[in-house]
């Protein structure tokens, strides 16, 4: 993975880490590597295309994070709850991608009950969980452009909030 200059023009004073992942199992690395920065109160939204990566680096948060259960996407059943093998917080990985009402619509998962014991991890979250939690961690990830077959996803981590400034984001890309 290479770093390149952090920019976050939305929240200049936000923590921010931009990296070139070029392989699944980079990704994956990256989801462990992170998860050691995580810690139960934690949410996380990602972005990104269709194809881009995110149930990929939800798995490696999984992994890094020792929970029991294979990460696979919570499409069809919006949520799922990895409990930890180690005592550590459970993983919540929840798909809002069917999902059109924000937390409004999402009510019913209960994620603000779970939010204090668990690291929620929101794929398709973005406009619809954020009234969660001030302190948060955003993460787009980009897919080249062109060739579908192109592997290299550019990946922007934003931590918003006062829980994650001083947290060492910018050591992801080392």
């Amino acid at each position: 993975m290479e770093a390149a200059a952090p920019h976050n023009p939305a929240e200049p004073s936000a923590p921010c880490a931009e990296l070139t992942v070029t392989s699944p199992e980079q990704m994956r690395e990256l989801g462990r590597r992170l998860a050691g920065l995580l810690r139960a109160g934690d949410l996380v939204l990602l972005s990104g295309e269709l194809g881009a990566g995110k149930t990929t680096l939800t798995r490696g948060l999984g992994e890094g994070l020792g929970v029991r259960g294979a990460v696979t996407s919570p499409t069809f059943v919006i949520a799922r709850v990895h409990p930890s093998l180690r005592g550590g917080p459970p993983l919540v990985h929840v798909d809002a991608y069917r999902l059109s009402g924000g937390l409004d619509e999402m009510e019913d998962l209960d994620l603000d009950v779970s939010l204090p014991e668990s690291v929620i991890v929101v794929e398709w979250g973005e406009g619809k969980v954020e009234e969660l939690a001030e302190d948060r961690l955003h993460l787009v990830i980009h897919r080249a452009v062109g060739d579908t077959a192109d592997e290299v996803r550019h990946v922007t981590v934003t931590g918003l909030g006062a829980r994650w400034r001083g947290t060492g984001l910018s050591a992801l890309s080392a």
